[in-house]
């Protein structure tokens, strides 16, 4: 019995080893090679690079899709509050070639070139990977919104999250691969179900590790009907609380934003909002009485370090860890699956030896 969209009607209330199946093939007794926890952008490009490569994968993820912290992002590429600065110009560099390639068919993937500025930053303050960029340069004086005089202008992808996590599920199952709601309490939970588990677990691997060192950003924005911005504007400084920026959707404008680190709180705050869009509205006053259509709270999984390491699980199977990618998971999600992917391959052949 095969369906790419078959659902099977089995509560997950009450213990947190029962699952629904939502997307794949059902082949009763079917082992899988790798398990991937956690169904974000970073678990489905994790497991779309494995059963693109031939691999048998179930991505068993606490969330449906599109209510993981990924389908709140605004969905900019740009590296943003990650580390370590030594591997971030890598990862973001092949993710943004991948997305590069998705802006081609905009309906399907949901991924748009779109222009913009950078406000308040010079191209010294970027790493190596800047000069990389297509098009990146600093903004000539006519292109900065007044109280600014430096700025760096880009042509980025731009990510309409619900749609792109969409097309990332079915490009998953047209590889072969398939997608549970499984909550787990460990990870040794999936010890057993296959030879290799990646734990892409983002915010969720403080717990399930557990790992102390992964801590919440909490960020904030306000979903406005759109005046008629066609550029995407940012001013963001990685240690400040609040952030600025616009980012035009197909669904609307979204507004930022802040970072509060170590906040869990998921309701929006009104006070918040209203300061949002201030601070947006100051540098393009349309936005001040942009028609307000809706609030959203993501936490960002910060870290002090994004973790790409491998470690054997209590019962044998390898463990691949890609998390705590802070602000930057969308930016740096192909490069991090690659490397993570890699990764699995040379701990597998080093077993081997």
């Amino acid at each position: 019995m095969t369906s790419a969209h078959r659902k099977v009607t089995e509560s997950v209330r009450g213990s947190t080893l029962k699952a629904i199946r939502l997307f794949g093939d059902i082949v009763p007794g079917m082992r899988f090679d790798v398990i991937v926890v956690g169904g974000g952008m970073i678990g489905l490009t994790t497991a779309i690079v494995l059963a693109e490569s031939g691999r048998r994968v179930r991505v068993w993820s606490r969330d449906l899709v599109e209510n993981t912290t990924s389908a709140v992002a605004g969905g900019l590429w740009w590296p943003y509050r990650i580390r370590p600065e030594s591997r971030i110009g890598g990862w973001s560099l092949h993710s943004l070639d991948v997305m590069t390639g998705l802006a081609e068919r905009p309906d399907e993937t949901g991924v748009r070139m779109v222009d913009g500025t950078h406000l308040g930053l010079r191209m010294s303050e970027l790493g190596a990977w800047a000069a990389e960029v297509p098009g990146l340069r600093p903004a000539a004086s006519d292109e900065l919104p007044a109280g600014f005089d430096i700025g760096l202008r880009a042509r980025t992808p731009l990510i309409d999250m619900p749609v792109h996590l969409r097309y990332l599920r079915d490009r998953l199952t047209a590889a072969g691969g398939g997608i549970e709601v499984r909550a787990l309490a460990t990870l040794a939970q999936a010890d057993g179900a296959a030879p290799t588990v990646m734990n892409c677990t983002g915010l969720g691997a403080r717990e399930l590790v557990p790992d102390p060192d992964v801590r919440p950003v909490q960020g904030q924005l306000v979903l406005a009907e759109n005046p008629g911005v066609d550029e995407w504007f940012v001013a963001a400084d990685p240690h400040s609380a609040d952030t600025v920026y616009a980012l035009p959707q197909p669904y609307g404008l979204i507004l930022g934003g802040t970072a509060r680190e170590d906040a869990w709180g998921v309701v929006p705050d009104p006070a918040t909002a209203e300061a949002i869009v201030k601070r947006c509205a100051r540098i393009d006053p349309r936005l001040a009485d942009a028609k307000i259509l809706d609030h959203r709270v993501g936490l960002r999984p910060s870290r002090s370090s994004a973790r790409i390491e491998a470690e054997r699980l209590p019962g044998g199977a390898l463990c691949v860890h890609n998390y705590g990618h802070g602000g930057a998971g969308i930016t740096v999600s192909w490069g991090c699956a690659q490397d993570a992917v890699r990764l699995m391959e040379s701990s597998r052949e080093a077993a081997d030896t």
